[in-house]
């Protein structure tokens, strides 16, 4: 071989040659083949990363369980355009909503989105129906069209607040559930939903539809019931507690201070606390006064000072359950001085 031919082998670059030797041991035969050095990198890239556009202009980076879902644009409500015509949104909602094109379910329950925040009043007669297929599309497992119906429900509650109480038991159901699946960008929609529901529906109306929740045979959804009805009570204000009673209350919160999991228990402990502070501040009751039966002796007798709250959960609930209570009132109010 001569020089010349001897240096082209050398100078030629190791990864992209193939080399075989044949049989007769006469020269080596060299076959060059392009290579992409980041191909497998691309390759192994591919199906864990998706990037869509985002509202904002920026990009929008979808991992996990948003893999596929890089079509659908999730817009917050304050973002959101009004319909183009509203009469034709309102005709073809309810078959965008029962399509089996999850591209164009998604593209209705946006619609019902817009149709809620600026046109309530015409969709109100199809309301129900409307709702039935959010429900459904919560149940959807395709993540993409739960979110997008997750925030359905929120922008439903905020345009509708206490005129879909009686349509309302499946829909917190559904997000009760999602609100503790294991997904985190559905979770934290389904929290945000729920957060929704509690400030615009009245807690009156809404508190007789999470307490049968604080009971449900899925622990999970009784650790997100107790935690909205916490939430809901301090909106009750003082008339609207004393309404309820002061007692049914504290006997729910006792009930859920042995429950599963610790979200169920720490939302029972804040809401005993909240209902401490109130009871403190404005519901403690003096004793009546005690008038003789004996006419030409009338005198009024009793204790002035106030039933303090130690005294007042041991007469309105059960020994294990005053005692279950006042632990954890007791506890926090001698930290409270400590740290003082």
């Amino acid at each position: 071989m001569s020089e010349e031919a001897a240096r082209d082998l050398i100078a030629l670059p190791e990864a992209g040659m193939n080399n075989e030797i044949p049989s007769n041991g006469g020269v080596p035969v060299i076959g060059v083949e392009s290579v992409d050095i980041n191909s497998k990198d691309k390759e192994r890239e591919k199906p864990a990363l998706l990037v869509g556009p985002c509202l904002n202009g920026d990009s929008k980076v979808n991992t996990g369980a948003e893999v596929g879902n890089s079509e659908v644009e999730y817009i917050e409500s304050e973002n959101l355009n009004d319909v183009e015509d509203v009469d034709t949104s309102l005709k073809t909602l309810l078959t965008g909503l029962e399509s089996k094109d999850w591209i164009l379910v998604c593209e209705a329950l946006n619609d019902v989105r817009r149709l809620s925040l600026f046109h309530k009043e015409a969709m109100v007669d199809m309301l129900g129906n409307v709702i039935s297929l959010v429900v459904k599309s919560l149940k959807n497992p395709r993540s993409a069209v739960c979110k997008t119906a997750i925030m359905a429900s929120a922008d439903i509650f905020k345009a509708y607040c206490d005129s879909i109480v009686d349509l309302m038991d499946p829909l917190l159901v559904q997000l009760l559930l999602k609100s503790s699946q294991d997904k985190r960008f559905v979770c934290e929609a389904a929290e945000k939903a729920l957060i929704a529901m509690t400030t615009w529906v009245s807690p009156s109306l809404l508190l007789p539809k999470l307490q049968p929740n604080l009971k449900h045979r899925n622990p999970r959804i009784r650790a997100k019931a107790s935690s909205c009805f916490s939430r809901s009570v301090p909106r009750l204000g003082v008339e609207g507690i004393k309404a309820y009673g002061i007692e049914n209350l504290i006997r729910i919160a006792a009930s859920q201070l042995s429950d599963q999991l610790p979200e169920s228990r720490e939302a029972a402990r804040t809401l005993l606390l909240e209902l401490q502070n109130i009871y403190e501040k404005a519901l403690n009751v003096t004793p009546p006064p005690v008038v003789s039966e004996d006419p030409e002796t009338i005198s009024v007798s009793g204790d002035p000072e106030t039933i303090s709250w130690e005294h007042f959960c041991q007469s309105k609930l059960s020994p294990l359950s005053a005692q279950a209570v006042l632990r954890v009132t007791n506890l926090t109010r001698e930290g409270i001085v400590l740290a003082s």
